[in-house]
C-alpha cells in the first residue's frame, strides 16, 4: 500500500519547485499550463497535504488548480516558514531546498485546510480587490490635488480622478452583477446587510475574503479575521493582551462596521458605553464591538435568520 504524501511547493513567477514526503522525490515544473498538468499527473491522487507557500499571488492559480483536482490544499505563511527553518538551522537558500522545508513545514504542523474558492468567488475577491487599488488611488489624487497650486497640474490631477471615479463606478457595477446575480450571494449579502453598521461593501467583503463565516464557531471565526486576543506573558511578567494575524482585509472591514455600529446599532452601542463606563479606551472598546460584530454575523448566517433588534 502506498504511504500518504506531504508536498511542499515553492512558487517564483516562471516555475514550481516540488519536495515530496515521505519519499523525498524532489522535481521542477513551469508555471503554466503545461507545467499545472504534469503537476498534477505525477502527484496523482494519494496526496495527503499540499502546502503552498504564498508568493505575491503567483500561489493563487497553483492552489486552485490543485484544489480543482481534489487535493487538500492549504497556502502557508512565509514568515512562518522561515522562523521554521531558522529553528531547524536551515541557511542556505534555494527553491528546492525552500519546497523542502515547507514540506517539513507542513509535516510538522499540519495546518488546517482552507477550502479554497471556486471561480466565481475568486472572481469577486479580486474583484473586491481591485476596488480597493482604486478607492485608495483616488485618496492619494485627492490629497495632491488638495497641496497642488499650479493649475495645469490640478488639471491633470482632476482629469485624472474623473477617469478613476468612472473606473470605480465599472467595477462597482460587475460587482453588483456578480453578487445581485446569485442566488445565494444575494441572500447572503441580504442578510449580512440586516445589521446595523454592515454595508454592501462590508458585505460583499465577508463574501469575497471570509466564505468560512457561518460555518465555523465563534472563537475560530474571530482567529480568521485576526480579532481573536492573544496573551502575552512569561513567567510573572503579564502583557497586555493584543490581536493580530488573520486576515487583514477583514479586520479592517469589521472595524469600519464597528464605527457605525457603536453609534447606530443599539445593543452595540449599549455594549460600547458600558465598556468605556468601564474605564476601557475608545480603541480597546471598539474592537471588542467588532468583534462582537462578527459573533453576531457568524450566527446570523449559520442560522440563516436576520437580524432582529433585541
Amino acid at each position: 500500500m502506498e504511504h500518504r504524501r506531504i508536498v511542499g511547493i515553492d512558487v517564483s513567477k516562471d516555475r514550481l519547485d516540488v519536495h515530496v514526503l515521505p519519499s523525498q522525490e524532489a522535481f521542477a515544473v513551469s508555471r503554466d499550463a503545461t507545467g499545472l498538468v504534469e503537476l498534477c499527473r505525477r502527484l496523482g491522487d494519494t496526496v495527503d497535504l499540499v502546502a503552498v507557500e504564498a508568493t505575491g499571488g503567483y500561489e493563487t492559480l497553483v492552489a486552485a488548480t490543485l484544489s480543482d483536482h481534489g487535493m487538500p490544499v492549504v497556502i502557508v505563511n512565509p514568515a512562518q516558514v522561515r522562523a521554521f527553518a531558522q529553528a531547524l538551522g536551515q541557511r542556505a537558500k534555494t527553491d528546492p531546498i525552500d519546497a523542502s522545508v515547507i514540506a517539513r513545514f507542513a509535516e510538522a504542523t499540519r495546518p488546517q485546510i482552507r477550502l479554497l474558492p471556486d471561480g466565481a468567488a475568486r472572481l469577486l475577491s479580486d474583484l473586491m480587490a481591485r476596488r480597493r487599488q482604486i478607492v485608495e488611488m483616488i485618496a492619494s489624487e485627492r490629497q495632491r490635488l488638495y497641496r497642488t497650486e499650479p493649475p495645469r497640474v490640478r488639471k491633470s490631477i482632476e482629469r485624472l480622478l474623473k477617469a478613476l471615479e468612472r473606473e470605480l463606478g465599472t467595477i462597482d457595477h460587475d460587482i453588483d452583477g456578480a453578487v445581485r446575480g446569485s442566488p445565494l450571494w444575494r441572500e447572503t449579502e441580504d442578510l449580512l446587510a440586516s445589521v446595523p453598521g454592515i454595508g454592501s461593501i462590508i458585505a460583499r467583503t465577508l463574501l469575497a475574503e471570509l466564505p468560512e463565516l457561518g460555518r465555523l464557531d465563534h472563537k475560530k471565526i474571530a482567529a480568521l479575521a485576526g480579532l481573536a486576543p492573544y496573551t502575552r506573558q512569561s513567567g510573572l511578567w503579564k502583557g497586555k493582551a493584543r490581536i493580530g494575524g488573520g486576515r487583514a482585509v477583514v479586520r479592517t472591514a469589521l472595524f469600519i462596521g464597528a464605527q457605525v455600529a457603536k453609534r447606530w446599532n443599539p445593543p452595540l452601542k449599549t455594549f460600547y458605553e458600558r465598556l468605556i463606563a468601564a474605564g476601557k479606551t475608545k480603541m480597546v472598546a471598539t474592537i471588542a464591538v467588532a468583534r462582537k460584530l462578527l459573533v453576531i454575523l457568524n450566527a446570523i448566517l449559520r442560522d440563516r435568520t436576520p437580524w432582529q433588534n433585541a
